[in-house]
């Protein structure tokens, strides 16, 4: 008995020893702080004070030691985003993931992103301050790297440190700017589907603009062989460890629309959710500079920002540039292929992507005039035709640094105009509203023309020469309005009028939000700060009643069940909300869904059909396709000596709704919330583990909104009836010129990245039920609320 005591003994001691032991690594693991810590280059001593949401407010005599301190409480909490962040572009997720990212890595290298990076540093001016202030905070960051904590993510995947550097700032903007882009998902899709059933049926998705009805009001006085880009870049977009960037709402309200005559500006980027969040916010000050942004990881300049004379932020333009090419090859030479002039030999290049665990790959990767040749980097693609990606981020002068250095230290408006212009990809709506009462946006991007009759939503020409690009635009016939006499500028995605009777093609997202913001700010002259809190957070469509009408009177009524009428009777009396507690929604997005595969899977297939619903031209259908009663997509082509009509698919639809969703959530239809089946989960590459799950990922949490209202908390449709949020609002903003200290915010989690942080997810919760925190600007209110980092010029 006494040997069992001991051995029971033994066993606590060593119980305990392991949990002292584990909590002394998480207590070293966590972010500081308060204290002192010791940075070389540092010219003086400089204050960063962090608040009550971890918010680093930092206060140096200068802005390169600023800077410096920025890189440094950056990669404090966010080293891991980081480093995922810049291996994206060039091609080197392998060397961390192994195999399972070779297909992303093949991609991404291939396409020249790495290759236009190293060109725009070539030319850079050394001594500028974005150089300068750009090279003091990669010194921050790598100073945290050789003597800060390691993240526990680096010890678990078993990272070797590597010293940032300008190009790694580059190549995260290169992906940034890939992932805006839709002309990849969309454009060989529809050449499959144009040469497969004729172009009766792609004309009716709205490939010409039919759909964008409510217009940005501009002020200035076969199938398997194409289809399958389409659904191999989707599928790297969608398992890519950092989320793509999506859509965006924002509205600037002018003085004579505001209660207290002062500009109020208002910004809430969509982009996929992730954990940790895609922005760091951080507010610097010093004798000669102050400014108040929000950061991606590896990045010296903020996208969005305020100080206390102006505020800025961004939407997705949705233009369309990136374009495809089929070339044709020579005959009897795979090497050589046909241009205008005669026959070209492609450029080739060999990239080695290293792979962890086994052997390094060897991708020759070939371009032509237009650019990389996709079958070299899609592993699916078997294509005997070699199409090109032409991209303009990759072929025009990348001016990304000064542009953003100029939007964030601009000294006025025409300021702020001349670093917009400097932007040639990707196309954005930059919003602008400023102290003195200005509102404005502007779109940027260099913007092209083709021959007239070239639909640029399909696979070109790349032989003859007809199809290329014949006109770069001049930025001024770019979208834009300053000061308009409606009294404020706004942006959903949608598209802008025209500039001189031309039509800017893009892949513009449905009218739902454009729609519902003009409607709100049209009916309003007295905006206060909380008035537009609770429109940034609104779950009202102001076209999904309409379509819900449409389908009912589509309805065979004979052949309503009683449960169905009662089914009918909650969409009827439906006002379009989104709240967590509505019955409505969860029965439209069924309905929705089925119409939609119905009318659609049979000529598509399966995967297309999945690739056209996460398209833009996926989302416009939805509203549009109920109306045409003669549409060629109503007949189901499987079935031999029938011709389906409207009514009976729309019949069919609905019946199968009410079924699978009495199987799905019980017979008592007041049940059937929409808070059950719309959830959300913030989740990091290591929580798809399930051990580590809890651990990393924040959520899941019943999430209110949808697809294209206001608070839109994207998902994708599936058999399942469950709506996983893919993404929404990296950040809502509310900046009030009336009371500039007292501006809001709120992301999605947290400001940290580190998981044994009190901020990793403090913000999840407010986020969800719609709540803001305090920009502070006040020193004397911040150092109340805050700890205290002291950064010393090291000896």
């Amino acid at each position: 008995m006494k040997k069992i005591k001991k051995i029971l003994l033994v066993l606590v001691i060593i119980i305990v020893l392991v949990g002292i032991g584990l909590c002394a690594y998480i207590f070293h693991l966590k972010p500081k702080y308060e204290g002192e810590v010791q940075l070389k280059n540092l010219q003086k001593e400089t204050t960063v004070y962090f608040d009550d949401f971890g918010v680093p407010h930092i206060y140096a005599d200068s802005e390169k030691d600023a800077m410096t301190a920025l890189g440094y409480v950056h990669a404090q909490e966010r080293l891991w985003q980081m480093e995922l962040l810049r291996r994206i572009a060039p091609g080197r997720l392998s060397e961390i993931f192994g195999s399972v990212a070779l297909k992303n890595d093949m991609f991404f290298s291939g396409i020249g992103v790495e290759e236009a990076s190293a060109k725009a540093i070539a030319k850079l001016d050394k001594n500028s301050p974005s150089y300068q202030l750009t090279m003091a905070y990669l010194d921050g960051i790598n100073q945290y790297l050789d003597e800060g904590v390691t993240p526990i993510e680096f010890t678990l995947v078993g990272v070797k440190k590597e010293k940032f550097t300008i190009k790694d700032v580059y190549n995260i903007f290169g992906y940034m700017s890939f992932s805006f882009a839709m002309a990849q998902k969309t454009d060989p899709l529809l050449t499959d589907l144009r040469s497969k059933y004729g172009a009766a049926y792609v004309k009716e998705l709205g490939i010409e603009g039919e759909f964008n009805t409510t217009k940005i009001r501009n002020s200035k006085e076969n199938l398997e062989e194409y289809s399958e880009i389409s659904k191999s870049v989707a599928s790297l977009l969608d398992k890519s460890p950092i989320p793509p960037f999506v859509g965006s709402n924002s509205w600037v309200v002018g003085p004579n629309r505001t209660k207290n005559g002062k500009v109020i500006f208002a910004n809430d980027p969509h982009i996929g959710f992730s954990q940790p969040a895609t922005w760091y916010e951080a507010h610097l000050v010093t004798p000669d500079h102050e400014l108040y942004g929000c950061y991606l990881a590896g990045t010296p300049f903020p996208l969005l920002a305020h100080n206390r004379n102006y505020a800025y932020g961004l939407t997705m333009f949705e233009n369309d540039d990136i374009d495809f090419y089929q070339e044709t090859n020579k005959a009897d030479d795979a090497n050589q292929y046909q241009t205008p002039t005669g026959f070209a030999t492609y450029e080739s290049r060999k990239k080695t992507i290293k792979i962890k665990d086994t052997s390094d790959v060897v991708l020759t990767v070939k371009s032509s005039r237009h650019g990389p040749i996709m079958s070299d980097l899609l592993a699916n693609l078997k294509s005997k035709k070699p199409i090109a990606m032409s991209w303009i981020y990759t072929q025009q002068p990348i001016q990304i640094l000064d542009a953003v250095y100029g939007l964030s230290h601009a000294k006025s408006k025409d300021d702020f105009r001349k670093a917009v212009q400097l932007v040639a990809a990707p196309g954005l709506n930059v919003m602008y509203g400023d102290a003195k009462g200005n509102v404005a946006w502007w779109a940027t991007g260099t913007l092209y023309k083709h021959n007239k009759g070239v639909n640029s939503f399909f696979i070109l020409d790349g032989a003859s020469g007809k199809d290329d690009i014949t006109e770069y635009l001049d930025f001024t016939k770019n979208p834009s309005a300053e000061n308009p006499k409606w009294g404020y500028v706004y942006s959903a995605n949608n598209q802008p009028e025209a500039i001189d009777g031309y039509l800017y093609p893009g892949y513009y997202l449905p009218e739902d939000r454009a729609k519902r913001i003009s409607g709100l700010m049209n009916a309003k002259s007295d905006w206060d700060k909380e008035a537009i809190s609770k429109m940034i957070f609104d779950n009202t469509s102001s076209v999904a009643t309409g379509v819900v009408q449409n389908l009912i009177a589509n309805l065979d009524k004979n052949k309503i069940s009683a449960e169905e009428k009662e089914v009918l009777n909650v969409l009827k009396s439906w006002k379009g909300t989104t709240n967590l507690e509505d019955v409505a929604p969860t029965i439209y997005n069924k309905w929705i869904y089925l119409y939609l595969k119905n009318t659609f899977e049979d000529e598509m297939g399966k995967e297309a059909f999945t690739i056209f619903l996460g398209t833009h031209l996926g989302k416009q259908i939805i509203a549009r396709q109920i109306v045409n009663e003669n549409s060629v997509w109503w007949d189901n082509v499987k079935t031999k000596n029938v011709k389906e009509t409207r009514s009976e698919i729309v019949s069919k639809s609905f019946h199968d709704a009410v079924s699978q969703l009495t199987a799905q959530l019980g017979n008592t239809i007041g049940d059937w919330n929409w808070g059950k089946v719309h959830t959300v989960e913030h989740e990091h590459p290591l929580g798809k583990v399930a051990a580590l799950r809890k651990l990393f990922n924040v959520g899941p949490f019943a999430a209110p909104g949808s697809n294209e209202v206001i608070n839109n908390q994207f998902f994708g449709f599936n058999d399942e009836g469950k709506y996983y949020v893919k993404g929404g609002p990296s950040t809502r903003r509310v900046v009030d010129f009336s009371d500039i200290e007292n501006s809001w915010s709120i992301i999605p989690t947290g400001q940290s990245g580190n998981p044994f942080s009190e901020h990793y997810n403090d913000q999840a919760e407010m986020f969800n039920a719609g709540k803001f925190r305090k920009m502070k600007l006040n020193k004397e209110e911040i150092i109340k609320t805050s700890t205290k980092l002291l950064l010393k010029p090291k000896k």
